[in-house]
């Protein structure tokens, strides 16, 4: 690693005292030891996240294109794929305290950080307009008030944003409350759909009535959180080790996430319905009551980490500590895209960030194991490049391969990116020299 002499001016600052950035999140520096918080409460986070009602919606989808046997080993392999990278993107957050677009600082430079922001960033408003619009209808169905969609839809959308203001602290108690109920939920709904349907054998024997590759699903199953999975770094970094980050984020986004498409696939099955909340719509009134309570706080965690995510994408690009400026602004680029349909576009949303985001993933990853060998000089100590070649060449390989896999149907196109952005990490390390940072010579490593 290339080192200068001279500590920068933030270094004679330790980041380990607590202060009034606390209130911020720290979306520009390290998570200081006192802020970190207990396996609970980034489980609860984390799994606040994965139990997202509109998964059901694409386990519904594709329960209706493979048989039930065939399903569940590729929601298996799917979510395998998507557990394991997100538990090790969570350990590097929980070891270094840092988001996921700082992280992407040192892999990309402060330039190349740029293009993370955006396909982050972007992503998250993107989801966050399908979650507004997911509202509006879920309300307008139940109501029997079509004409009233767009209010719901603006009228939720403005009320998640408000109460993301308040960052990690209200993402930490909605899930709380969210998780234990929604766990009632994905219970009773097989149990109901089954019964509805005539038994499991009705389930195990369904006939596939459309029509979807083995690799479109696996990467609509990784898609679904490919973009969040990435940031899951913006909450491990508040674990206490990155062992607590690890696990918090496998059990997270490995079991929490097959729990989901598991009972999306079988309410599918059994209401031929893709679209969960008709499916919550049919089953009487009073499921329908409870239902629309639940997933209305289910969605709240969700959206919370959306608005969470874009706001420290953007305190990242434009380096300001306004983190909740950037919400606002994100906030109503959401709403305006959330009246436009978007709500009908999931699986092809999903594939398309399947494809761009995991490779991003594994050149953070392979950078930090095999050019930082796990041990991160602290931003303070950094001279950070505009550009750095070799992650970023990494990154573009990455994509070509999940892209080229996905359109011949081969394999699990998202793991292919993953694995061969972080492999040519070594590759491209080896062919471009001079590539790192400047750091100094007293830096200190976390």
């Amino acid at each position: 690693m290339t080192e200068y002499s001279k500590k920068t001016v933030a270094a004679t600052k330790s980041p380990d005292v607590p202060d009034a950035e606390a209130k911020n999140d720290y979306p520009l520096d390290h998570v200081p030891q006192t802020a970190k918080k207990s396996f609970f409460s980034v489980a609860a986070v984390l799994l606040g996240i994965t139990f997202f009602s509109p998964t059901m919606t694409t386990g519904a989808q594709l329960g209706e294109a493979f048989s039930f046997g065939s399903l569940i080993w590729i929601l298996i392999a799917g979510n395998l794929v998507l557990g394991v990278y997100v538990a090790v993107n969570c350990a590097i957050g929980a070891k270094t305290g840092l988001t996921s677009v700082m992280l992407s600082r040192y892999t990309l430079g402060t330039i190349g950080s740029k293009w993370a922001d955006i396909l982050l960033g972007g992503t998250q408003i993107g989801w966050y307009a399908y979650l507004a619009a997911y509202m509006g209808q879920m309300y307008a169905l139940a109501f029997d008030a079509d004409k009233f969609f767009l209010l719901f839809t603006i009228g939720w959308g403005i009320l998640f944003g408000v109460t993301a203001l308040w960052g990690y602290r209200a993402m930490e108690k909605v899930a709380y409350v969210a998780i234990p109920a929604l766990l009632i939920l994905v219970i009773y709904i097989p149990i109901a759909a089954t019964e509805s349907a005539g038994g499991w054998s009705a389930i195990i024997d369904n006939v596939p009535t459309q029509e979807m590759t083995v690799p479109a699903a696996l990467t609509a199953i990784v898609g679904t959180f490919a973009s969040m999975g990435t940031q899951a770094c913006n909450w491990s970094r508040f674990s206490k080790s990155a062992k607590v980050g690890f696990w918090s984020g496998l059990i997270a986004f490995l079991i929490g996430n097959f729990i989901m498409l598991i009972a999306g696939v079988v309410g599918g099955i059994a209401y031929q319905e893709s679209d969960f909340v008709v499916v919550m719509m049919s089953m009487g009134t009073l499921v329908m009551v409870f239902a629309v309570i639940i997933l209305t706080m289910n969605i709240w965690t969700t959206a919370h980490a959306g608005a969470y995510a874009w706001a420290v994408a953007g305190s990242e690009a434009f380096n300001s500590k306004k983190k909740n400026l950037f919400l606002v602004v994100g906030l109503v680029l959401a709403l305006l895209f959330a009246c436009t349909g978007i709500y009908n576009q999931l699986i092809g949303w999903l594939v398309f960030l399947g494809i761009f985001i995991p490779p991003l993933g594994g050149a953070i990853i392979g950078d930090y194991f095999f050019t930082y060998k796990r041990r991160l000089p602290k931003l303070a100590y950094v001279r950070f490049r505009k550009f750095r070649i070799s992650p970023v060449a990494s990154y573009v390989v990455g994509v070509v391969v999940a892209y080229v896999t996905n359109q011949i149907g081969f394999g699990v196109p998202p793991l292919f990116g993953i694995v061969a952005s972080g492999l040519c990490i070594l590759l491209f390390n080896a062919i471009f020299k001079n590539d790192m940072h400047e750091i100094a010579k007293d830096a200190e490593y976390i």
